[in-house]
């Protein structure tokens, strides 16, 4: 590895885990069609990994290998970048409140930001836009029941919050119970009968 690759494989080696590597943060090193071949060169050659188009990864190096970036640690970076809500889907939280024992079948999260596929090696995220009441309390337990609501569909609300409100501190209830304005009328009716009058 020569020249531009290796510089940029210099530059990219002290980056912290699932550091997004994007063309434009390498300018200083060369012209922009040189860094896109480059990257592209690399990629090609497994020194790093194109998530989606102009945004790539430097992989891990394990004892068994090379291996992608954890993909919650790589969301989280790509949050920033993009400057964009991302949460895990409404399965998953149901999953983690234990509302459901389906595990989901691909890794789906919510954005507020467009729908965008990404590859990490043999794994596709698939990211996709929520409307801004799915994004609320983003990665916290009042967030987390009202993606697993929406998720399950109105029919399964109040089981689902006699089964998940016992465990919520109080802190957590008062969040949930002030994102009522803006929820759907089905869930905040169903919120209010157990916050307000419960």
């Amino acid at each position: 590895m020569r020249g531009l690759p290796k510089q940029i494989m210099e530059h990219v080696s002290v980056l912290p885990e699932a550091a997004p590597v994007c063309p434009g943060t390498l300018l200083h090193l060369g012209r922009r069609a040189a860094v896109d071949q480059a990257l592209a060169r690399l990629a090609r050659a497994g020194h790093l990994m194109r998530i989606c188009q102009g945004v790539y990864m430097r992989p891990v190096e394990t004892r068994f290998g090379r291996c992608a970036p954890r993909i919650g640690k790589a969301i989280e970076m790509l949050s920033a970048l993009w400057g964009e809500t991302i949460v895990p889907c409404g399965g998953s939280a149901a999953n983690r409140l234990g509302l459901s024992t389906q595990n989901p079948v691909r890794e789906v999260y919510l954005t507020s930001g467009p729908n965008r596929r990404l590859k990490f090696g043999k794994t596709t995220v698939e990211l996709r836009h929520a409307p801004r009441w799915q994004l609320l309390a983003p990665h916290r337990k009042a967030g987390d029941v009202i993606r697993a609501l929406a998720w399950l569909g109105p029919h399964e609300t109040d089981d689902s919050l006699d089964a998940v409100l016992p465990a919520l501190s109080s802190e957590e209830l008062t969040e949930l119970a002030g994102t009522r304005a803006v929820l759907p009328a089905w869930m905040a009716e169903s919120v209010s009968a157990r916050l307000v009058h419960g």
